[in-house]
């Protein structure tokens, strides 16, 4: 059985693809459970929710009938391999949890639990668990391993040029002619093409671009609150696209399908077929993703110059050199699948291959930066545009910002439109509205507080008591990346809140909203401690967010008088109250 975190879908089918019904994988988020599917070995019929494993596990363990049957069928044997990441509080825990669960149910242990970690190198941890594991399997059951492994694909192509055009798939996610005949209810699989009523820049200089976006959603019947999710559906740059067509030496109107070779498996195609290669790589593949070293061994079997070939295994392979080389050469340099092929002239595999090994193109989700109580049918995003320059002197462009950044609505044309639907969040403001709260979002990570203050304006004006509201905020410089200031700046003049903000280049000294909040410990107890504020981080998960937290174990130790122990229980209490609330990312 093997356990991942959300950003880690590629590796969770891979597994239990590969492996039949070896496997299953289930792949969950230890941080919400209500949006993630157990994928079943190919036997089984459908999607399965965590709940749903849970309560099993439960259950078999509490009936002896079940507890049986279980054992009799799974024959006392589990393996598990557990893929979270680092930066978050519950690393690993479903897979942690799992794994004991088993044990309790009298499985046996073939090999050692297995844990990766996406803010590391997932692929890597996977392998070289993966290298031991086998041989494991191999002695347990008594086989004599041969050593080698067969690469052996997943999809068979099928060219079909007779296609008649409107049985062409071109860019929907699931229902054919979807963006054409739109109807509701629009989800992840049926998303609602909303036009783009406003697109502006919000930085007034330094080179940088920020962007506030605003999609009109009258009529969808779609529906959202302050803290909830906007996810597009964006589309690969154009250069991108013709660039691998060419140097696959691919036609890239040709029609076809990739199906499925396990005529047993529910999942037919990796992408919506029958479609164009220009669809497939426009719309349903991640051609900008970093390639795993799964795909650099598949590559690698299209090398006509032997050296190509030994260095893409080498990449592949598990001693610590190759890894070394993986990192530079893939990872520190950025290189895409594209990237790979130009500086490998001799690696060229048919296109049809490289649309099976490339994983989906998710869609990005963005925190809503507006209340539905003052605009129920438009949505608010404020996105950072993404670009920078790599170590191969290469730019590369973020897919979602590069995309939204061109859809600038213009006098007498229609409007531009993006594929989009709301994803509900736990992120939510108090439900009394004297309820204090502080918020801390540097950059865009203002953008869930915008709505939020947006909310409290609202009730304020509406007569209802509002308790404190209190912003930490935090730019580079005032004169360039200080996003919303005048409104920011009107909320203060009405008493509306309180405003902290850190400009960290601005002086001599850098200043980040970090140093605001230790100066402001007296204020964090009032509100936490003494009033039983909410306290609410949204930004960056790896530094701020774990700093922020810290923090305030620091001040519930100094101002509250608690032991370290006690200070860590009441944040969890917080948690659990939803009274500490974060909305991170790495």
């Amino acid at each position: 059985m093997t356990t991942r975190w959300w950003n880690s879908a590629a590796v969770a089918r891979r597994l239990w693809t590969r492996d039949g019904s070896t496997f299953v994988a289930a792949p969950i988020s230890a941080a919400t459970t209500t949006h993630h599917e157990i994928w079943s070995a190919p036997a089984a019929a459908g999607p399965l929710k965590w709940d749903w494993l849970r309560c099993m596990l439960q259950r078999i363990g509490q009936d002896p009938k079940a507890s049986g049957r279980f054992r009799r069928k799974r024959s006392l044997i589990k393996q598990v391999f557990g893929l979270g990441n680092k930066t978050y509080e519950h690393y690993n825990k479903v897979g942690i949890y799992v794994d004991k669960r088993l044990e309790e149910l009298g499985a046996n242990r073939v090999f050692e639990l297995g844990l990766g970690d996406d803010d590391a190198n997932i692929e890597d941890d996977f392998i070289t668990w993966k290298d031991k594991f086998w041989p494991a399997v191999c002695d347990h059951f008594g086989i004599e391993s041969s050593g080698e492994e067969v690469l052996m694909r997943q999809y068979r192509l099928l060219e079909q040029p007779e296609t008649p055009t409107e049985r062409l798939y071109t860019g929907e996610v699931a229902r054919l002619h979807s963006l054409q005949t739109q109807r509701p209810p629009f989800d992840a699989k049926n998303p609602f093409l909303a036009p783009i009523k406003v697109n502006r820049e919000l930085h007034k200089a330094g080179g940088r671009s920020c962007m506030h976006i605003e999609f009109d959603i009258e009529g969808s019947k779609m529906r959202y609150e302050a803290g909830d999710h906007l996810a597009m559906y964006p589309v690969n740059d154009q250069d991108l696209v013709l660039r691998l067509g060419k140097l696959c030496n691919a036609d890239l109107d040709t029609i076809f399908s990739l199906i499925n070779t396990d005529t047993d498996s529910s999942k037919k195609h990796p992408f919506p077929c029958p479609t164009t290669y220009r669809t497939a790589l426009t719309h349903y593949l991640e051609i900008t993703a970093l390639p795993r070293t799964h795909i650099l061994k598949e590559l690698a079997e299209y090398c006509s110059e032997e050296k190509d070939k030994e260095f893409l295994r080498f990449m592949c392979s598990t001693n610590p050199e190759g890894k070394a080389k993986y990192q530079q050469w893939i990872q520190d340099s950025c290189r895409n699948i594209v990237h790979v092929l130009e500086d490998l002239p001799s690696c060229r595999p048919p296109l049809d291959h490289i649309c099976e090994l490339l994983p989906r193109l998710q869609p990005r989700y963005y925190s809503i930066s507006s209340s539905s109580k003052l605009y129920p049918t438009t949505v608010h995003v404020t996105a950072v545009l993404v670009k920078y320059e790599t170590t191969t002197g290469r730019v590369n462009h973020g897919v979602a910002t590069t995309f939204l950044s061109q859809k600038h609505p213009l006098d007498g044309q229609p409007l531009p439109r993006v594929p989009i639907f709301i994803r509900k969040s736990q992120f939510r403001l108090p439900a009394k509205t004297e309820t204090p709260v502080i918020m801390v979002g540097p950059g865009t990570g203002l953008a869930p507080f915008r709505g939020f203050i947006q909310e409290r304006d609202f009730n304020r004006k509406d007569g209802k008591e509002v308790g404190q509201t209190i912003l930490y905020f935090g730019c580079r410089k005032r004169s360039e990346d200080y996003i919303y200031e005048e409104e920011l700046e009107d909320y203060v003049e009405r008493g509306v809140m309180k405003l902290r903000t850190a400009f960290s280049r601005d002086q001599a000294h850098k200043v980040y909203v970090t140093h605001l909040l230790e100066e402001d410990m007296d204020l964090l107890w009032s509100v936490i401690g003494e009033n039983k504020g909410h306290f609410y981080i949204c930004g960056d998960a790896k530094n701020m967010a774990t700093d922020v937290r810290n923090i305030l174990l620091k001040v519930l130790q100094t101002k509250g008088n608690m032991s370290e122990s006690e200070a860590i229980q009441y944040i969890k209490k917080m948690e659990a109250q939803k009274r500490y609330s974060a909305d991170v990312w790495s």
